[in-house]
């Protein structure tokens, strides 16, 4: 009896990410909107930029991000272990519950119904239902690896393995917390032991989702696309365990020059200084795997935005242990300089990845050979890419100006520069900001332009589980 994979699931979680991609750049925009010219607010509580920006980390991170990590591991789990799904109505369950997640933060987060943490600001019942949701999550895929009918684990699965785990741990230690009423709790940790647990989640959230589940993207779309292997999987190996057991130590580089004691401060920064070799080790790996088929960057836009993506993963690899280096945090904390490099990652790394192996999977969820447009898929790359280097641009500029203004001092020890006058500077560079935003965004409206044509009218395709395992998933 023919066996086949669960697509459905699948995309639907694809769906969701393109949704959810659009909805959380447009709050992104509004935002930086806001930054050039406040009044946009218009005086409504639930408009102002301290509700919205949760909101918007909230969108990109969760609801995007994870949406797009939850389509690609259960769909590279099923091909890479030769079975189904460990358990449909779990796997339903996850999709379902993660969307319930997603639209409670949109109603109790512009209500300022927060916690106070970054990246962990849902209020406890929410946080509970992340935490099931979670857990459903691991055992469906872990069970699949468990009733996999290939002997080997591939690197990728080894990857969204870490990133489901280590979430688990991240969430329930930082997310411990004493409710005083349904909308309202306090963390168990106090002063600076509760500053250091946060930003030991806050980077590790960076670390093990925005990275780990992302390298997972790498392993298995890239070699896919460019139709070539891995250009060497014992560098793969040994890049998961350097860069797994690294990252967890690195967090303590939020908090220099802080209440956290001087040693903490300064083995979050030997960390991070060490994190450079994996991580770098692990771009090096996917760019090499396109030995022999570079010309086909020529032709294929899909292929551009996952190699475009590791050059972002470059940069910001290398961005962030050097700002975590104390004298180049000493001008860089605080500033523009540290938006410049989140987004570099986050615009340029994970949404670029997740864009092209997103684009991947759709016309494969549909049956169709290709998606809808390759001319909208190439539009959308060029128009993200000028967006993501007028954004980063602007705020490196804006946040070495901010830091050099900030320390600058006349002879008699006095600041040369009032606080406003930095604001005041800063103020053309918001306004770059915002339109290197609004053309990321506008790509995006391209890309769910193009999956509602390529998907429209069309039932998920059913793919049958083969019954002799290939050389290759």
């Amino acid at each position: 009896m023919e066996q086949h994979y669960n697509y459905k699931v699948v995309k639907q979680f694809a769906v969701a990410t393109v949704v959810w991609g659009v909805v959380g750049m447009l709050v992104g925009v509004i935002i930086a909107a806001q930054l050039a010219w406040p009044a946009l607010n218009l005086d409504i509580p639930w408009l102002t930029y301290g509700r919205l920006r949760p909101l918007h980390t909230n969108a990109v991170i969760f609801a995007f991000g994870i949406c797009g990590l939850f389509a690609t591991s259960y769909y590279v789990v099923q091909r890479t272990c030769q079975v189904r799904l460990f358990s449909d109505k779990l796997a339903a369950f996850t999709f379902w519950g993660w969307q319930a997640v997603i639209l409670s933060a949109v109603v109790t987060l512009p209500m300022g119904l927060t916690r106070g943490k970054e990246y962990a600001e849902l209020e406890w019942p929410i946080s509970i239902l992340i935490a099931i949701v979670w857990i459903s999550y691991a055992i469906v895929f872990f069970g699949t690896i468990i009733k996999r009918r290939v002997k080997h684990i591939y690197v990728a699965n080894w990857f969204f393995a870490a990133y489901i785990i280590a979430v688990t741990i991240l969430h329930v230690v930082n997310g411990a917390s004493m409710p005083a009423s349904l909308f309202k709790s306090y963390s168990v940790y106090a002063g600076v032991q509760d500053a250091m647990i946060q930003w030991w989640y806050g980077h590790n959230a960076v670390g093990f989702i925005l990275t780990a589940g992302y390298l997972g993207m790498v392993y298995y779309f890239i070699p896919k696309q460019a139709e070539r292997p891995v250009y060497s999987y014992r560098l793969s190996i040994v890049h998961f365990w350097a860069l797994i057991f690294t990252y967890m130590w690195a967090g303590p580089h939020h908090l220099h020059y802080t209440a956290l004691p001087d040693w903490t401060q300064s083995i979050g920064m030997v960390f991070s200084l060490v994190l450079l070799a994996p991580s770098w080790g692990g771009m090096i790996n996917g760019m090499m795997t396109l030995s022999g088929a570079w010309h086909k960057l020529r032709t294929d836009p899909i292929l551009k935005f996952m190699i475009v993506s590791l050059s972002f993963y470059g940069i910001a690899t290398f961005e962030g242990p050097m700002m975590s280096i104390k004298t180049i945090n000493a001008l860089s904390h605080y500033t523009d300089w540290t938006i410049a490099h989140v987004h570099g990652g986050a615009l340029g790394w994970v949404g670029f990845i997740t864009m092209g192996s997103i684009y991947y999977l759709l016309p494969r969820l549909a049956g169709e050979q290709k998606m809808y447009s390759t001319r909208l898929i190439d539009l959308h790359f060029w128009v993200a890419t000028i967006g993501i280097v007028l954004y980063i641009a602007a705020m490196w500029i804006a946040g070495v100006m901010q830091g050099l203004m900030w320390r600058a001092v006349n002879a008699d020890g006095t600041l040369t520069y009032t606080f406003a006058e930095s604001v005041k500077a800063t103020y053309p560079y918001y306004v770059v900001r915002f339109t290197g935003g609004l053309l990321y965004l506008s790509g995006m409206c391209v890309m769910a332009y193009n999956t509602w044509m390529t998907l429209r009218n069309r039932d998920t395709a059913v793919a049958v589980i083969p019954s002799v395992n290939p050389a290759h998933a």
